[in-house]
């Protein structure tokens, strides 16, 4: 699968309504890894194949609990990246809207019903 950077809504800001319900939905759907709600999917890379599953268990742990956003990493409020450094090693997670068919760009990420929610975890040295 290749991976789509899939733009913030146009003029989405983090004060805005249609932002907050995004990112109560990205919450929800990092907040309950590793089982993900319906209409969300999790994707890892073949960069986190040496991982044991111990370490596995704790990068998805630290992903769960991620709340180090700010602007430099949340321009719109919308909880959709994160860094983490576990073991000296840097990890990137990133959550992208797409149509309930994974082929276009969601037509609107803060409604469920036309959106599926895909987050990958990836070595910061794969993006």
């Amino acid at each position: 699968m290749q991976l789509v950077d899939v733009a913030a809504p146009q003029g989405s800001k983090a004060g805005d309504p249609r932002a907050a319900k995004v990112r109560a939905l990205n919450d929800a759907f990092r907040e309950r890894l590793p089982r993900p709600t319906k209409g969300c999917r999790l994707i890892v890379t073949d960069g986190l194949g040496s991982l044991t599953i111990e370490q596995f268990a704790d990068l998805l742990q630290a992903v769960s609990t991620y709340s180090d956003f700010g602007p430099d990493n949340d321009p719109h409020g919308e909880h959709d990246f994160g860094a983490i450094e576990q073991d000296g090693v840097r990890y990137f997670w990133k959550t992208e809207y797409f149509d309930q068919w994974m082929q276009f760009a969601s037509p609107d990420p803060s409604d469920p019903a036309v959106t599926t929610r895909v987050m990958t975890i990836m070595l910061a040295s794969e993006y």
